[in-house]
């Protein structure tokens, strides 16, 4: 969760040398490459990861780090993005009609608050254009995961490495038709080895390290025990925004993250506390 966290500080610092579509790019070329010659192709049709790879990389990556590029805070990008496992719920729900329980709108609610708190207090750094691409790098977060959900028992590592073949394609077409070929050009030219460094550190920390670590943590405990951990990217990404870049921690951010990580925390952990309660007390006969 620490290099999850503290990676919305690298994106910054690389799409201060590149365009953000092409940082996006050059994140999944670094995955992709030479990873691919090592890794099995997972089992999975090529149309899943195919979708996958378009969702995740042009969709969540590529709005995202289009953000980040003077349109929100790296701190609170951390945040708005966790909005994500409330964007699947909606999904499944929509896609394969699981059923919202209630307590998941409850934190639902909660999360719109503090996503509210966060549109009362746009300004120059945080505007409302980047809390909606972020919402979008969520919402394709989601959509990606159903993509996923839908091939299960595979290999992670292995398959976000094979979907990265997906991704850089359309962010590359993305990258020229937007940012056009000189800027392309002068960022692959005049970047600093800090910025080609923040590009590898995209593929090794977060997918290399991040991916297998997760995949073997949900491989040995129980998910229940696991996916909770992730409410912590935020606290990592808000902290290291604030040390690194002096990003400000006013009242109003913190009553943000309170509401988004509380709505995130019942959504979670409502099932665990459930459980434990109807095993301590269960109903007489």
């Amino acid at each position: 969760m620490a290099v999850w966290g503290t990676n919305f500080v690298v994106i910054h610092i690389g799409v201060e040398h590149f365009p953000p579509l092409l940082f996006a790019a050059l994140r999944f070329t670094f995955a992709l490459l030479p990873a691919v010659f090592f890794l099995k192709r997972p089992d999975a049709p090529w149309s899943k990861l195919a979708a996958y790879g378009v969702l995740i990389g042009a969709g969540q990556f590529g709005l995202l780090f289009f953000a980040i590029k003077g349109y929100i805070t790296p701190g609170l990008a951390s945040l708005v993005v966790q909005s994500q496992p409330f964007f699947t719920i909606l999904l499944a729900a929509a896609i394969t009609h699981e059923r919202v329980q209630p307590f998941q709108f409850a934190g639902l609610a909660l999360a719109a608050v503090g996503i509210g708190v966060i549109l009362w207090h746009t300004d120059g750094s945080t505007t409302l254009l980047g809390i909606i691409l972020v919402l979008g790098a969520a919402f394709c977060w989601a959509a990606g995961n159903i993509v996923a959900r839908s091939t299960p028992r595979v290999d992670m590592l292995a398959y976000v490495v094979w979907t990265s073949l997906f991704a850089i394609p359309p962010l590359l077409a993305l990258s020229w038709a937007i940012e056009g070929w000189p800027a392309m050009r002068d960022g692959l030219v005049h970047a600093p080895a800090i910025a080609w460094a923040a590009a590898v550190w995209q593929a090794v920390g977060n997918v290399m390290f991040g991916y297998a670590v997760w995949g073997w943590l949900l491989s040995r405990y129980a998910a229940a025990t696991v996916a909770p951990t992730s409410l912590l990217v935020p606290v990592f990404g808000m902290g290291a925004a604030a040390i690194w870049l002096g990003e400000p921690l006013p009242g109003w951010k913190f009553l943000a993250a309170g509401l988004v990580l509380s709505g995130l925390c019942i959504n979670s952990l409502w099932p665990r506390f459930a459980a434990i309660r109807a095993a301590r007390h269960p109903p007489s006969s």
